[in-house]
């Protein structure tokens, strides 16, 4: 009878056919015997010591490899290493040292609740880094002395630390913190007299420095404002930085970039318009300030990100490549000044170039299905370091010379193990040709079954931004395209139409109508891979999250062709998402307005609000919110999943405690890929699912199946 009322459930107010049930529940059947073949299969293949396919938990498990930090002398490297700890159910980083050449690795710090932020000292004798130990109010600057010994703590600061740096002569250390509560807001709290004013309740972030030497606290910045950002000069003499008027994400369009001497003396506004600002930072010289932004030339919002310059004495910012059909993600200067080094996303990759300011000209110094991320560039050593994430590799480092007159060299080794272990997809590009002639990209992985004329079940995985592209990378556990691929799915990540790293009119196709183009892309690119033979079209599932779920939300409406959804942190109602989300400056360009001016456009809000449509859904979907996500907010999740229960079709709302837009806890993130997995399973492949469960765990009483949610 399990089996009937699931049949039940997915055909709500029509007969029955007893026949058809008991052939649906013999397909499942074998579905399932045929899983374990395959699986039993894979094992004698490669016997106990060969490679396994990936579990959830293998994912998890993954450490993540970050800050990269090279030392004065070019000789080391520093860089935090986060592992899962479930005992705590999350993840803890700590600092590590190794040899340029890959040699001695040996980790540094072992706090309980782990360090980050390791910068070296100019002389490379001291090593500063942020870490809570004791009394500590937040993070702190500890000291550690390259020598050897104890780290000690630089800092005492009435509020957390974020942000430090060292000054280039190494007299002090540098970083931002919020302002103290007063006396008085302090004691009303004690009290519980703490009613606050919504959105009023901030405290401004303002830039600090401390002496080595002394241990004495100056204030370099003050006022009603928040440093955002800040940067150095080569020579030590002056700071460019980025201020707004609070410190909260929706008030970012009103930052603007400044520089000030060292000592907060001599500021001097630089920007003055109408959208964000971000790596700033001083010419060799001292005569220029670069910076990046989300513009035109006009200054315009909702572009490529785009670098600009502007003379540091004050005059008119100047566009830099304006037909740089990529998108920039970080610049900075050569040693001499002569060049800029970016990094730019080109769609499905992520790659380092080198411009000629005088010429306009650019070349790319680095190349390959991979995507680059935390690079840093060292004119002193005229080095660059950065890391390199692909299909086997999540992102080790690597370095390279200056002007890439030199082939990368790998420096560290740490995920060498997952292609030793384990049994990882095949990644490629594809290509078609989206409803309106437009060429559109996307990302394929093969199932590890894969055999050459036969047509395999397909996950559609959206990315999220939307202003972002899907790359290629190892991926996560948030999208576990190694389990999927596991269990015989073809897994497909379009990049749809305002997708950065196409240029700013495939961007900008969402400018005045969020839905015109995305979601024909998702469906053209998925009729793509059916003619192709490689995907069973009966046999579809789509996921996403944040952008990803609101394009999760749009396709159940639009198509009933998907027999199962998973929609995370996704909008629903673009009229009540506007008040709800803390950030609104994306959403004005999509829609041609507010949703409360005088003749608010707000029928192109609804028109776009994947609820205005949502009667048409019969797809089963579940939805997976954080109970404290500012970003898209839980209501937003509430909103359909009570219209599709109220419409009679599947669905469940998941609501993580203590978690915002993204879910940090371990278990968390182990549930929503085990609820999302015994879904798809369930709707799609008619087979029943497996529930990993968290090491530690077996033999407790924990989740073990979709049921035991729901008792």
């Amino acid at each position: 009878m399990k089996a009937v009322t699931k049949i039940r459930r997915r055909t709500p107010g029509c007969a029955i056919d007893l026949r058809d049930v008991a052939r649906r529940v013999s397909l499942r059947l074998i579905a399932a015997l045929v899983s374990l073949l395959l699986f039993a299969a894979a094992s004698a293949a490669f016997g106990q010591e060969g490679p396994r396919p990936m579990s959830v938990v293998d994912l998890i498990n993954v450490p993540s490899l970050g800050d990269p930090q090279l030392s004065p002398d070019g000789e080391q490297l520093l860089y935090v290493l986060r592992k899962a700890d479930w005992e705590q159910n999350r993840t803890v980083g700590h600092i590590w040292r190794v040899a340029v050449d890959g040699s001695n690795a040996i980790q540094l710090t072992y706090g309980e609740d782990g360090e980050s932020s390791p910068r070296w000292s100019p002389d490379g004798r001291f090593i500063a880094f942020l870490a809570e130990r004791g009394d500590d109010e937040g993070d702190q600057i500890y000291l550690l002395d390259v020598a050897g010994g104890e780290a000690y703590s630089l800092t005492e600061h009435a509020t957390e630390v974020v942000d430090i740096t060292w000054s280039p002569d190494g007299g002090w250390v540098y970083f931002r913190a919020s302002d103290e509560k007063s006396e008085e807001q302090k004691a009303r709290e004690e009290k519980e007299n703490d009613v606050y004013a919504f959105d009023e309740d901030y405290r401004h972030r303002h830039l600090w420095r401390i002496s080595v030497e002394s241990g004495e606290e100056e204030r370099v910045t003050e006022g009603e404002y928040s440093v955002l950002s800040y940067e150095f000069s080569r020579d030590g003499e002056m700071i460019a930085y980025r201020r707004g008027p609070s410190p909260l994400y929706d008030d970012s369009d009103e930052s603007e970039v400044w520089v000030v001497e060292v000592d907060g003396e001599a500021n001097r506004q630089l920007t003055d318009n109408s959208v964000p600002e971000f790596d700033e930072q001083l010419s060799p010289d001292g005569e220029w300030v670069l910076f990046s932004s989300p513009a035109n030339a006009e200054f315009e919002f909702y572009y490529n990100d785009k670098m600009f310059l502007v003379p540091s004495g004050g005059g008119d910012p100047t566009l830099l490549l304006p037909d740089l059909p990529y998108e920039v993600n970080g610049a900075t200067w050569s040693g001499n000044g002569r060049y800029i080094y970016f990094m730019a996303n080109t769609g499905v990759r992520r790659d380092l170039f080198r411009l000629e300011v005088s010429s306009g000209q650019y070349v790319q110094l680095t190349g390959g299905d991979h995507s680059l991320f935390g690079w840093r560039y060292y004119p002193e050593l005229e080095r660059h370091i950065f890391q390199i994430s692909e299909r086997t590799n999540p992102g080790d480092v690597w370095q390279m010379g200056a002007g890439g007159r030199s082939r990368p060299e790998r420096i560290t080794h740490i995920f060498d193990y997952l292609a030793e272990e384990f049994l990882l997809p095949r990644q490629e590009t594809v290509q078609w040709t989206g409803a309106d002639g437009v060429t559109v990209e996307g990302l394929l992985f093969y199932p590890l079954d894969y055999e050459e004329g036969r047509r395999y079940p397909l996950v559609v995985q959206t990315h999220g931004g939307p202003a972002s592209s899907d790359k290629f990378t190892f991926g996560s556990s948030g999208d576990y395209v190694q389990k999927l691929a596991a269990l015989g799915y073809v897994v497909f990540q379009p990049n749809y139409r305002g997708s950065t790293g196409y240029g700013d009119d495939f961007l900008r196709d969402m400018v005045g109508h969020y839905f015109q183009n995305a979601h024909l892309d998702v469906m053209t690119g998925v009729d793509y891979l059916i003619e192709r033979g490689l995907v069973d079209g009966e046999r579809m599932a789509k996921m996403g999250w944040s952008a990803g779920g609101h394009m999760t939300n749009k396709i159940i409406t639009f198509t009933q062709r998907f027999k199962a959804a998973a929609s995370g942190a996704g909008a629903s109602n673009w009229v009540s998402m506007y008040g709800q989300s803390d950030v609104r400056i994306y959403r004005t360009p999509w829609f041609g307005g507010t949703p409360w001016e005088e003749n608010a456009p707000i029928d192109v809000y609804w028109e776009n609000s994947p609820l205005s449509d949502v009667s048409k859904v019969t797809t089963p979907t579940i939805f997976l919110v954080g109970q404290d996500d500012q970003r898209v907010p839980m209501p937003q999740s509430v909103e359909i999943h009570r219209a599709l229960k109220a419409n009679g079709v599947p669905t469940h709302l998941y609501v993580a405690p203590r978690q915002g837009h993204g879910w940090r806890e371990l278990r968390h993130r182990l549930f929503k890929a085990n609820v999302e997995l015994d879904w798809f399973e369930r709707w799609v492949m008619e087979r029943d699912y497996e529930w990993e469960t968290a090491p530690g765990d077996e033999e407790k009483e924990s989740v073990t199946s979709a049921a035991d949610v729901h008792r």
